[in-house]
Formats: C-alpha cells, structure tokens, sequence
C-alpha cells in the first residue's frame, strides 16, 4: 500500500530491511548496457563501473569501491576529498544520480537476474509480431468488404429520412376519443 504521509515514508525508508535496502541502491543502465542486457535498472554492487549524472563532479566515472546500505550511498575509487588534517575520505554519492556504465558479472545469481529480467521483453516481443500489421493487399481487400457493407446501410438511413419528411408535410388529423361508458 503506498503511503501518502511524509513522514511514514521517511520512517518506512529509514527503517527498511536489508533486501528492500539493496532494491532501493538501484541505478539506471547506461542506454549501450540497457539494449544489450534488456534492463532499464539494477542494483548497484561493488566492482561496477559508475559515471555520475548529477552535483559537483558530475561526469566523473570511477569503479564503486563500497555501497553503503545503512546510509544509500557509493563510494566511487578516485572520487575523494582532503580533510582539513590532511586525510583523504570518499566522497558519498546517492545511487539516483549515477549510470551504470559497465557490471560487475562475477556474481552468478546476478546473471539469474539478469537473465529473468530478458525472458519478459522476449516474449512481449514474441506477441507483437504475432499481432503485425496486415499486408498492403489485405487491407485493400478488407476496406473494399467495408465499403460494400456500409453501402446497404446508408440506403436504408437515405429513405428513413425522406419518409419521416413526407409524414411531417401531410396534415395531422385528430380522432375524437369516445369514453368506454357509452358518452358522446
């Protein structure tokens, strides 16, 4: 059931269980990776390749060195800051605002994924060449059958008209109406 409180949301968010956390660090395939895997989203794993969409360092692309469940983050290699101590930490990125640019297919239940996520798109495909357009000749033929049927039909609306016109130029004449008692 979708929630429509703001906060119930955050609350359904934050406090979340690990296999709707990892469905929720999901990003979009890059339009290359789409067409040849047949999925528009996956889950984003460590070892993927990752270009970023969105902020400050948009158009970096680095390997994912960490996902960060708890907090919905990436970790990208290269993509760090320098503290005022002069330490380096990694820079947090939300998993919406990169593309996935390359998989990480060392994981065999991946491939599954992968795979189910194709089986649905090849027979949806299947289906609408089964439904194709008809052939040039067919539609001819069937738009003549069309034609012949509608003729019969507009002759008899044509004399409906003319006699509902001859009816309203004739005069009315009224029947006096005698009561069943025998009155006038």
């Amino acid at each position: 059931m979708q929630l429509k409180n703001p906060g119930k949301q955050r609350k359904n968010l934050f406090n979340a269980p690990a296999h709707i956390r990892h469905k929720q660090v999901a990003a979009p395939l890059s339009r290359e990776l789409s067409a040849s895997k047949g999925a528009k989203t996956l889950p984003v794993r460590k070892g993927d390749t990752v270009r970023i969409m969105r902020g400050d360092n948009k158009g970096f692309e680095g390997k994912v060195s960490r996902v960060d469940l708890k907090a919905y983050r990436l970790y990208m290699e290269g993509l760090t800051r320098e503290k005022v101590d002069g330490t380096n930490i990694f820079l947090p990125i939300h998993p919406s605002k990169v593309e996935i640019r390359n998989l990480s297919l060392d994981d065999k239940y991946r491939k599954e994924i992968l795979a189910r996520k194709i089986a649905p798109e090849k027979s949806a495909k299947k289906a609408e060449k089964a439904k194709a357009k008809p052939k040039k000749a067919e539609k001819a033929i069937a738009e003549e059958v069309e034609k012949e049927e509608a003729a019969p039909v507009e002759e008899a609306a044509a004399k409906k008209e003319e006699e509902a016109v001859e009816e309203e130029a004739a005069p009315k004449t009224r029947a006096k109406k005698t009561s069943a008692k025998g009155g006038e």
